[in-house]
């Protein structure tokens, strides 16, 4: 991401916006790499970290309505197509459209998280026919879940972030973030709970 560095910050900004945009889409660009890098360059200094994080979530939640329009449209044609393997195409959507039913909001929301899942889950939203208003909700709030988590990461640990991005992977990081999360809501919720009665 050596772009993003020789740039000047708003030209960086910009491309921050479109690699992670077109990796939401479904390109395989670093996009995820490029957030990380923005974040190591706002804790030197040279990037807003407020501004990295709303660039990134904008970026995120753009390409990938982008993708969902592009899978179902012309994702579900190519599968419904007749001709080779069309029984097989048509097994894939009568196979995904009961699990998008029942587990779209998570694979949306979650997949933010993993490689294969950011570039591929809006497209099968799309494609499975998943509701656009459940898709635009779970994909916005995993979009802007996902840009601070990761950018405040990166912005926090500095270049020790690459380090940890690189063992341990961003799916392993969220899976942490998500997991302290839910504990300090449950924490919240239980002591609401205990201090209910008393009141």
């Amino acid at each position: 991401m050596l772009s993003l560095i020789k740039l000047p910050a708003h030209l960086g900004y910009v491309i921050l916006f479109a690699l992670v945009g077109a990796e939401s889409t479904g390109v395989p660009v670093p996009g995820e790499t490029a957030l990380i890098t923005a974040g190591v360059l706002a804790h030197h200094g040279q990037f807003t970290i407020q501004l990295v994080i709303v660039v990134a979530a904008a970026g995120a939640i753009v390409g990938d309505n982008v993708g969902y329009l592009i899978g179902r449209t012309g994702g579900r044609r190519l599968l419904e197509r007749p001709g080779f393997l069309e029984n097989h195409r048509r097994q894939i959507l009568r196979q995904g459209e009961p699990f998008f039913r029942k587990h779209g909001p998570k694979a949306v929301f979650l997949g933010r998280w993993f490689a294969g899942l950011r570039i591929a889950a809006a497209w099968l939203a799309g494609i499975n026919r998943m509701p656009w208003h459940v898709f635009v909700f779970w994909n916005a709030l995993g979009g802007i879940a996902w840009a601070t988590s990761v950018g405040l990461l990166a912005y926090y640990l500095g270049p020790t972030a690459e380090r940890v991005f690189k063992y341990v992977g961003l799916g392993g990081v969220g899976i942490v973030v998500l997991l302290a999360a839910g504990y300090f809501a449950w924490r919240h919720f239980r002591s609401g709970a205990k201090a209910g009665p008393e009141g």
